[in-house]
């Protein structure tokens, strides 16, 4: 696990606002008030006053135990303020992630559901297309042997044509059939997604209690003084990691299911025709390398809608999976 930098956390934008706020306010006090300082050092009081400051920062620029202290506090203060404005808890965000999946797991519901009568009308259209092309073709044979050439051109023109359409048609398909298949694996492991981040947060929340009670603030303090690993920051990173993978994961659903939309948009069954566009960005996602939610799945999943061998019952009922007892969480490696 990497953990994230404090600087591009929310509660690290809030601390650079207020260091800057600092130090412009050092400045203003500076320029406003300058002759008054340099009066007041020019004392005795004014002059230990000034060294006991200088020699307080330059132990702590030079102490590393207290440079990461005075840091830990800063943070600390700066995540409580935070806090008070966005959801930072990860407990929290998780909550809402498990809430935006099981939306997005019913929306997802319904456009494999459309799909699905998509790709039905689809293969209908494909299989009434062959019997007029085998019907044209027929009728052009009999226009020839009874010397209508009229008719069996234009009778052997509407087999081409048709045949030309088919073969667009045909191509189509295989693009729905690899929506299809990916859908309904995404809708598989974004179920057991849920379960898992629900499983976490239901253990996890008592653990953490247990953990910030017994390591507070200032245990936790001592720790970093003494260099040792501090078990509070340390589950929370963790959690920090957990949140930021299910992010991705739940990013990565939802451009998919647009992607899905889009394409669906683009075409015009009933008069057989599609956008190249819709085609073209399906294609790009399958040219990339990775996916969070599928992982070697996907290659797999194409492999599958390209072979012929590999016949799509578009009849099977939609996956309904939940993770059995047995099977671990993903999510158990974040703490070993």
């Amino acid at each position: 696990m990497k953990q994230k930098s404090f600087w591009k956390r929310p509660e690290g934008i809030t601390g650079l606002i207020f260091l800057l706020a600092a130090i412009a306010g050092v400045g203003f006090v500076v320029t406003t008030f300058g002759a008054a300082i340099m009066s007041f050092i020019s004392t005795t009081i004014g002059l230990v006053v000034a060294l006991a400051v200088l020699g307080a920062i330059v132990y702590m620029a030079l102490d590393p135990r207290m440079r990461n202290l005075i840091f830990y506090m800063y943070k600390s203060v700066m995540r409580a303020i935070t806090g008070m404005f966005v959801q930072i808890d990860p407990i929290g965000i998780l909550k809402t992630y498990v809430e935006e999946l099981q939306n997005n797991l019913r929306k997802m519901n319904k456009q494999i559901s459309q799909l699905r009568s998509q790709m039905h009308k689809l293969k209908e259209l494909i299989v009434n297309n062959e019997r007029e092309i085998s019907n044209n073709l027929k009728l052009a044979g009999k226009a020839k042997e009874t010397n209508k050439r009229n008719v069996m051109i234009l009778k052997s023109r509407r087999a081409g044509r048709l045949k030309d359409s088919n073969m667009r048609l045909e191509e189509l398909y295989k693009k729905m059939e690899v929506l299809y298949r990916v859908l309904t694996k995404m809708y598989e492991n974004s179920q057991i997604l849920a379960e898992d981040i629900k499983d976490q947060v239901a253990v996890k929340e008592q653990e953490r209690k247990a953990i910030h009670a017994s390591h507070g603030a200032m245990k936790s303090a001592m720790s970093i003084i003494n260099g040792d690993p501090d078990q509070r920051a340390m589950f929370d990173m963790a959690m920090e990691n957990i949140t930021e993978d299910v992010a991705n994961k739940v990013g990565e659903m939802e451009r998919f299911m647009e992607l899905s939309a889009n394409f669906m948009d683009s075409v015009d069954l009933q008069n057989g025709v599609f956008e190249e566009e819709g085609m073209k960005m399906l294609e790009e996602w399958e040219k990339e390398s990775t996916s969070l939610l599928l992982g070697e799945e996907k290659s797999q999943l194409l492999l599958k809608a390209e072979s012929d061998s590999e016949v799509l019952d578009l009849d099977a009922p939609i996956p309904e999976r939940q993770r059995t007892g047995n099977s671990k969480n993903q999510y158990d490696s974040f703490f070993e």
